[in-house]
């Protein structure tokens, strides 16, 4: 029997660049409480865009955040990861230094920015439609950071490299989306979240399933035996996967059929 289903959003549960949720998902979440099944959204997004997208279900469900750094249900933070101020202050500078390199810095609350580029501020307030302090110096920087990630229309490989290069000595890096490249602290990841659920909550591995699509969802999809990977995904990201999905909204409304009864959705 099921207890906890966690999906992430960017290409997983908001496709082709969405920013709205498909209206279906909310009574799916209803319908998977009613049967004792935690719906947890797992995503590289912070905790307010990600409790407004949810809205309709907010206080239903359960989030991991940041890729990890922040797991809240209910409004109570389960835990919170940090970068040391040097580490931050050391990726910023780089971000800033590079031609059409824009940044984010995730705090609890909200995400510092500093836009090179109209749209990149557009981007993250009107489209994303992100919680967003403007800054005019690094300086500025006060609160502890959890995440930071870059930002760079039409990321190609080369630039993926470069960042990882320069700073996988010293953290997490990892795509998130198609232009995003996101940097973790090192043992901050989707699956930290989930095991934080399972633990305070009783849950086993094997009463998990997990949706992801890309290379942050990899050590939760590899942490449960029911993981999906959407088609759409790189080669890698579905090699860690169990299944692949077309779409999670199908996958559940056939668990939610079987009364969580994950063998026969399979």
């Amino acid at each position: 029997m099921i207890k906890l289903v966690a999906s992430d959003l960017d290409g997983t549960l908001l496709l082709n660049g969405a920013q709205q949720l498909p209206e279906e998902i909310f009574p799916l979440i209803r319908e998977l409480k009613k049967l004792g099944i935690l719906f947890v959204a797992a995503s590289g997004r912070q905790y307010p865009n990600m409790r407004r997208l949810f809205d309709p279900v907010a206080d239903e469900m359960a989030f991991i955040c940041e890729n990890g750094a922040l797991a809240v249900r209910n409004e109570k933070v389960f835990y919170q990861d940090n970068f040391e101020p040097e580490l931050v202050r050391e990726i910023l500078e780089a971000i800033e230094e590079k031609d059409g390199a824009e940044f984010s810095c995730a705090t609890r609350d909200f995400y510092y920015i500093r836009p090179k580029t109209q749209h990149y501020l557009d981007l993250m307030t009107k489209v994303v439609k992100t919680t967003s302090k403007v800054i005019e110096s690094l300086d500025e920087v006060k609160e502890p950071c959890m995440k930071l990630a870059v930002y760079e229309r039409g990321l190609h490989e080369d630039s993926i490299r470069y960042w990882q290069e320069r700073f996988s000595d010293k953290c997490t890096v990892v795509t998130s989306g198609t232009e995003w490249v996101d940097f973790i602290p090192f043992g901050t990841n989707k699956a930290k979240g989930l095991k934080e659920y399972q633990n305070q909550l009783g849950i086993r591995p094997e009463e998990c399933v997990v949706f992801g699509d890309e290379y942050n969802d990899i050590e939760m999809l590899k942490a449960v035996p029911w993981s999906f990977a959407m088609k759409h995904a790189k080669p890698g990201v579905i090699e860690a996967a169990s299944y692949t999905a077309e779409r999670v909204e199908l996958i559940l409304e056939r668990l939610i059929r079987a009364n969580g009864k994950i063998e026969e959705v399979i």
